[in-house]
């Protein structure tokens, strides 16, 4: 039974890990993806600023 306790206590860190890894991996994604679109809106308002002069 202890043995049974001790894998089972593994496998909840390695989901707890695994868990975690995920969200960072969201959260990392998802701050790209917006800086990319900042960057995309800043150059295009810049090139229709200088069309415009």
């Amino acid at each position: 039974m202890d043995k049974k306790n001790e894998m089972l206590n593994l496998w909840t860190i390695i989901g707890l890990i695994a868990a975690v890894a995920a969200v960072v991996a969201s959260v990392t994604t998802a701050m790209i993806v917006i800086k990319k679109k900042e960057k995309e809106e800043r150059e295009l308002q810049e090139y229709i600023d200088y069309s415009i002069q």
